[in-house]
């Protein structure tokens, strides 16, 4: 199962991913981007970043798997595990290549290290933010296979880098 996930993420020119619990930018083109590599597959998140989504519910039309450290957590339409251990165990029926870690910022830095494919949306700019994704550009054990064209939303522009792990 180690290192078989793939993780997907938008982050801008300095690997923020969000601020007060809420996307940097919603692009209409990442969303479908997201939807179409996740639907029908299997999503890990945090409690707060399904808390963001909209009604606080699981994504449709995808198996959600949180990740939480409370104890009694539970949530309707989701399966919960309370450590990395526990996700791991829940995982193992599941095809390593269609797990997708979704975040927030803990959840990513807590399973990057089981990921070997990230889906990176990189945007032109920098924005105010309080949450980060490490830089997968300063860490030698990640290069770019594949990327898109720029992209532009009204003045942001953007791209769809795929990173993956050299073993």
């Amino acid at each position: 199962m180690r290192g078989k996930m793939n993780l997907i993420v938008a982050v801008d020119e300095n690997w923020a991913i969000g601020y007060k619990n809420e996307l940097l930018i919603r692009i209409p083109a990442d969303m479908k981007m997201f939807r179409q590599e996740t639907t029908g597959k299997v999503v890990v998140l945090g409690r707060k970043t399904l808390e963001t989504f909209p009604g606080g519910k699981p994504l449709k039309d995808r198996t959600n798997i949180i990740l939480s450290r409370e104890a009694d957590y539970r949530t309707e339409g989701a399966l919960v595990a309370h450590s990395v251990e526990e996700l791991l165990e829940m995982l193992k029926p599941y095809n390593s290549s269609e797990i997708y870690v979704i975040g927030g910022e803990s959840i990513y830095r807590q399973l990057l290290p089981y990921c070997n494919t990230a889906h990176v949306t990189k945007i032109d700019r920098s924005y105010s933010a309080d949450t980060w994704f490490p830089s997968l550009d300063k860490d030698p054990q990640w290069k770019v296979t594949a990327e898109s064209d720029e992209q532009s939303y009204f003045d942001t522009t953007y791209r769809f880098v795929k990173y993956e792990r050299i073993r």
